[in-house]
C-alpha cells in the first residue's frame, strides 16, 4: 500500500502534582491549569492537517489533552493500553530533591541494570507495544494523519526505536517536552522520517521523568 501517512505522538500537558511524585499509571493526576492550556495550544498548532483518526493512553491525563483535538477535528477519542506510561517501581514516590528515593541505600538494588531498566517496564517491552499501536494508528489513518496522546518515556522509546539508537539514556536530555509533537511518517508501511515540534514551549530538563 502506498500514500504517505503521519502519526504524531502528543505528549500530554503539565499535571497538577503539588507533591512532585512520580506519579506513573497512578490514579487521580489530572492536567494544571497551564496543563489544560497547553492542550489547547496543541491543538491549535494541528490546525490545518489532515487529521482523521485520535488515540490516547487511558490515563485522565492524556485524555483530557486529547478533548480539544477530538473538539476541532470532530472526532470520537479512541483508548488504546498500549499507549500507557511505562511502569516504574518507584511510582508513588519523590525522585528528585535532597529526599528522593535514589538517596535511600534500600533503593540502589533497583538501580542495577540501566539497560533494561530494572527499575521499571523494559525498554524493548514499551517499543514493542508502542510499535504496535503506531502501525495500528497508520493503519487506520491511511492516506491522511493520526494523532496517538501518550507520555514522555514511551514516546521518546518509541523515537529511539524507530531511529536504530541504543534505549539507555539520560532522562533529562529526552527531547518530548510537555505537549510536544514527535512526528512519524510513513510511506506505505515504510518508516520514512520523524520529526519533532514543541507547541507549548520547552519543558524544565529538570522535571521529574515521566511528569
Amino acid at each position: 500500500m502506498t500514500g504517505t501517512t503521519v502519526v504524531h505522538l502528543l505528549r500530554h500537558g503539565e499535571v497538577h502534582n503539588p507533591g512532585g511524585v512520580l506519579y506513573g499509571r497512578l490514579p487521580g493526576y489530572r492536567l494544571s491549569d497551564a496543563g489544560e492550556q497547553m492542550a489547547v495550544r496543541a491543538a491549535d498548532w494541528f490546525a490545518g492537517r489532515d487529521v482523521v483518526h485520535l488515540v490516547s493512553s487511558p490515563l485522565e491525563r492524556a485524555q483530557q489533552t486529547a478533548r480539544p483535538l477530538a473538539k476541532a477535528f470532530g472526532l470520537e477519542v479512541a483508548t488504546d493500553e498500549r499507549i500507557i506510561e511505562a511502569g516504574n517501581a518507584f511510582e508513588g514516590l519523590v525522585v528528585g530533591g535532597g529526599g528522593g528515593v535514589f538517596r535511600a541505600p534500600r533503593n540502589w538494588w533497583r538501580l542495577r541494570n540501566p539497560f533494561q531498566p530494572s527499575w521499571g517496564e523494559p525498554y524493548v517491552e514499551i517499543a514493542a507495544r508502542m510499535i504496535a499501536a503506531v502501525e495500528a494508528a497508520r493503519d487506520a489513518a491511511r492516506g491522511h494523519e493520526a494523532v496517538l496522546v501518550s507520555h514522555q518515556l514511551p514516546i521518546w522509546t518509541t523515537r529511539l526505536h524507530v531511529e536504530g539508537r541504543r534505549f539507555v539514556h539520560d532522562p533529562r536530555r529526552r527531547e518530548c517536552s510537555l505537549a510536544s509533537v514527535t512526528s512519524l511518517t510513513y510511506d506505505g508501511d515504510r518508516f520514512v522520517g520523524v520529526s519533532y515540534a514543541e507547541p507549548a514551549g520547552p519543558t524544565d530538563p529538570d522535571a521529574v521523568p515521566g511528569a
